[in-house]
Parts: structure tokens; sequence; C-alpha cells
């Protein structure tokens, strides 16, 4: 029997003893006619039972309190307990909401990581189909190149420039699969390394992706030169098709004034022809041939108040002694293309590997890609100027004297605007650092690269 029945025992049985005892006295002092604090023997009897019944109920508690301490903790401390039983549960909603705020972030985590592994396989497997083109592209070049044996001098300069240009991603693909080997060989353990190798990996399928850029750009070049060649060999051709004729930067503030403009270029466009076509003669009549429709569309064009570079150019190959020249009007905004040291173009190489006529190929290669990405970006000249020639010498005999593979910039010389020209100047660096560079100079001996 367990120790709460023998106490409920307990109390009814004393219960019953006290109420058996109290009515016994009851009745004895009713019987007697007792009074007790001047009171009637009834109200006395009264008194009597009532002391009897709190006597019960004093001893039932006492009894209680005494057997059972989660009794008397419940009815002493009971509102101390509700209040921390309160602060608990708070505290425990409070928990329960940071744990799921927790999991949520958690499983935040892991999408983007999974996002990220997915994203890293897409760029793998684009680098891969990327390489596949490119080979596909290189065949294809080298079956091109065999069927243009018989080109002119200035084709085969352009042929050599692409070669170049073929060998230099050639050693940008070596260098990007010893890059990927490596990083797979310490991806276990050098985390940071490999960030700093896929960095320089990116580098370098940037610059492959502009060298294929500049092939597909001369492989043109190439084509264009061949049709060009054809159309010399068939006659004296005295203006070629996109010759500019005439050019000007104008800024119209006055509306009413455009007009005026244009016809003043268009005279010297007419007068530019006429001396090529008709070399000797003074007459002036007009043989320069342009819709009206796209003179109106220029002067409207150009009458914003803006600086515009405008060009008047031949719109077909024309032969000595032709009577009217097609031509086509352009304008472009005169904006900001390169501010001064502004990278233009960039390339790498070990002078104590190449010799004088490999390190000069190099050195136009870089004056090649500077022009290129120059017609890119919107200038419309096709001259890259590099300075003195006697200073150009000097940088290439310092170059000589390294025995490390060093970089090579081509950086712009001064502000550069659409109208251009772009002139740079070269820049040696290793490790970050400039080693020396020529001096620019305004001098009428300056070189200039045509492009």
């Amino acid at each position: 029997m367990s120790i709460g029945f023998i106490l409920i025992l307990a109390v009814l049985v004393l219960g019953g003893v006290i109420a058996t005892v109290g009515d016994r006295l009851g009745t004895k002092v009713g019987k007697a006619r007792l009074s007790l604090f001047n009171l009637r023997p009834r109200r006395t009897a009264t008194l009597i039972t009532i002391l009897t019944g709190g006597i019960i109920a004093a001893s039932t508690l006492g009894i209680l309190f005494a057997a059972s301490e989660q009794l008397r903790t419940g009815v002493f401390e009971l509102s101390s307990i509700q209040r921390r039983l309160r602060k608990t549960r708070a505290d425990l909603r409070e928990a329960r909401d940071e744990r799921e705020q927790i999991e949520d972030e958690l499983d935040q985590v892991r999408s983007d990581r999974a996002t990220a592994k997915k994203q890293l396989t897409q760029t793998k497997q684009q680098l891969t189909e990327t390489n596949q083109s490119l080979k596909t592209a290189l065949s294809e070049r080298s079956r091109a190149q065999a069927e243009r044996s018989r080109i002119e001098t200035e084709l085969g300069k352009t042929r050599n420039q692409l070669a170049t240009v073929s060998a230099q991603g050639g050693r940008l693909r070596s260098e990007i699969s010893q890059l990927q080997r490596e990083r797979g060989q310490v991806i276990s353990e050098r985390d940071a390394q490999i960030r700093d190798r896929e960095q320089v990996i990116q580098e370098r399928e940037a610059q492959l992706k502009q060298l294929e850029v500049q092939q597909d750009y001369l492989a043109r070049e190439v084509n264009r030169l061949e049709r060009e060649s054809q159309v010399l060999r068939q006659g004296n051709v005295a203006i070629q098709r996109g010759q500019v004729l005439s050019t000007a930067v104008v800024r119209v503030v006055n509306p009413s004034l455009a007009q005026q403009a244009v016809d003043q270029l268009l005279r010297e466009a007419n007068r530019s022809a006429i001396q090529l076509v008709r070399p000797g003669t003074k007459e002036q009549e007009q043989i320069i041939q342009i819709t009206k429709l796209e003179v109106e569309q220029l002067t409207q064009q150009i009458n914003d108040g803006q600086d515009y570079v405008v060009r008047i150019s031949s719109a077909a190959n024309y032969l000595i002694g032709e009577k009217a020249i097609q031509v086509f009007a352009e304008a472009v905004p005169n904006r900001l293309v390169f501010r001064q040291d502004n990278v233009v173009a960039a390339t790498s190489f070990d002078p104590s590997m190449m010799s004088d006529d490999q390190m000069q190929q190099r050195i136009n290669l870089l004056l090649a890609a500077a022009g290129f990405r120059a017609r890119r970006l919107g200038i419309l000249t096709d001259t890259v100027q590099i300075g003195r020639v006697q200073n150009l010498i000097v940088f290439i005999d310092k170059l000589k004297q390294y025995r490390q593979s060093i970089e090579l910039k081509a950086v712009a010389a001064n502000d550069t605007y659409t109208a251009g020209p772009l002139k740079v100047e070269l820049v040696a660096e290793q490790n970050g650092q400039v080693l020396f560079r020529t001096q620019d100079s305004n001098g009428v001996d300056s070189q200039s690269l045509e492009n």
C-alpha cells in the first residue's frame, strides 16, 4: 500500500475520532448545561462543535503539510512557480523560433551550395565546348592558309600576324590545361590557392577569347585584302570602297547652321574625289552623289549641340576617270574612349627566348591588337601612334636585357576620343611593378601602325 493511501486513511480515521470526541463533548456540555464565556448552554455546545470542526480541518492540513513537501510548495509558492513556468514557456518558444530560423538559414546555405556546384559543372562543360570549337576553327584556318599561298606581300604580313595570334592562343590553351591539372592535384588541401588559380584561368580565357576575336577579324581582313588585290589587278583604283573623302568634328549649337556644316563637308569630299579620280584637273564640277534623304537625316542628327565626328566616305571602288562617285555620310558622337594611362592591349613574353625579329613581331601584334580594340570601341581612325622612333629603339634595347618573363602593355598616352587618333606608350612590367616605358613625344618623327 502506498504512502498516499496510508495518509488518506490516517486523515479519515483521525477526522472520525475527533468528530466523535467533539460530538460526545458537545453532548456532555449540553446535558451538563455548561456555559463558556457567559454564553447560553446551547451556544456553548455550538461553539464546542465549531472548535471541534476547526481542530479536524487544522489537523488534516497539518498532517498533509507535514507529510507532503510538494503540497506545501504548491500552496505557499504557487504564484512564484506559475511566474517561472510562464517565463520558461516564453524562453522555450523563443528557443524554438531561433532553432527554426537557424534551420531555415541552413537550408538556404545548402541550396546555395548546390546551386554553386551546378554552376561550376556548367562552366566546365562550356569550357570543354569552347576548346572543341577552337580546335575546329584552327583546323579550318589551316586549310584556308593553304589556299591563300599566293597572296601579295600585304596579305603575307596579315598571315604572319594571324599565325602569331594562333601561336599565342595555343600557348594560352597550354597554360590553361596546366593550371587545371595543378588545380586538380591540390584541390583537397589548398582551397585558397585554387581560387587564385581559377582567377588566372579566367584571365587567360578572357585573353584567349580576345585573341579568337582578333583571329576572326584578321581572317576577315585576309578575305577583304584578297578581294581588294583582285580589284587592283583588274584596273587602276583611285578610290577604294569605304575610303574617307572628308571628315571633321562638328558641334552645331544653332540648328539652322547644321545644313551649312554638312554642305561644307560635302564640298571638301567633292574636291578630294576630283583630285583622286582626275589628278591635275582644275575643274570643280559636282561628281559625288548622295541622296537628299541621307543629307536630311545627317542634318537632323547633328543639330543637338553635341560633338559629332562626321565622315563622308566612298560607297564603292572607283577607277581613275570616273565621272560619278557615290558616297555615304556617317556621324557618331565624339565621346571619350580611353583616358590617359588606360590599358588598351597587353601581352607577355620572355625576351631571352626570342630573337629580334620575333620581339618586333610581338610588338607589332600588340599594336595590332590595340588598333583592333580601338576600332571595336568606336575610334574612327585606323592609325595607332607609338611616339618617337628613337624612344622605341631604346625601349627594345632595354627589353633585350631581361632574362625573365615580363608583361608588355600598350597604354593610352593621352585622353582619346572617337575622332582619334589613338596614341599609345609601351610599358614593361614585372610582378606588377613598372620597369620602364617609352616616353611620348609630339615630334615629327612619330611612328604609326596602319591596321
